[in-house]
């Protein structure tokens, strides 16, 4: 019988009494038994204690957003949630919430734009430009209705597809969203 060195085997070995006695004679004669079930494999020299990461869903994908070649521009303006706008040139084919997203402007997206939530609900400015636009199917009305701050105007960004039609709109950032991310209570400027 071995008794692991340990703080508290080192403070029984140190007291006065039989049982501290007897288990000083154990620790003398008997060497400390190797442990049958514990088998300590060779490490490969190439192996290191780095992490790696494991995800079953695929990554965001707003950071491979590029801006438009010259000539090819389409301009997009945000009005964020303080009032400041931010005028982005993008290219057709762009969804707002990439475009916001690689640009910094504080909107979440949070299903990574499978039309799963509505936290990168945006307002459109103007019902002229509102009409231009493709009509919502189901599942971003569906979205929609769970939105914070539904307007008539109201749109899901990931699903709005930036074309020559679309070129000049404003969009507005509600308020907060249903989501409660913390920068939704932090006081504004």
């Amino acid at each position: 019988m071995t008794i692991p060195r340990t703080a508290s085997r080192n403070l029984l070995l140190r007291q006065k009494g039989p049982l501290q006695r007897f288990l000083r004679t154990l620790s003398t004669t008997h060497p400390p038994r190797p442990n049958p079930k514990r088998v300590d494999m060779p490490r490969p020299s190439s192996y290191s204690l780095t992490r790696r990461s494991f995800s079953a869903a695929k990554s965001a994908s707003h950071n491979n957003w590029s801006p438009p070649k010259a000539g090819e521009e389409l301009y997009t303006t945000f009005i964020d949630k303080g009032g400041n706008e931010h005028k982005i040139a993008v290219s057709k084919g762009d969804n707002l919430l990439d475009v916001a997203q690689a640009n910094d402007i504080d909107i979440e997206g949070a299903c990574q734009r499978s039309c799963a939530c509505s936290t990168c609900h945006v307002i459109v400015d103007g019902e002229e430009m509102y009409e231009k636009m493709t009509e919502p199917d189901d599942s971003e009305n569906d979205m929609l209705d769970l939105a914070f701050g539904l307007t008539k105007t109201s749109r899901l960004g990931c699903q709005v597809i930036i074309d020559e039609a679309l070129d000049g709109i404003r969009v507005k950032l509600p308020s907060m969203t249903r989501n409660a991310q913390a920068s939704d209570f932090s006081s504004q400027k």
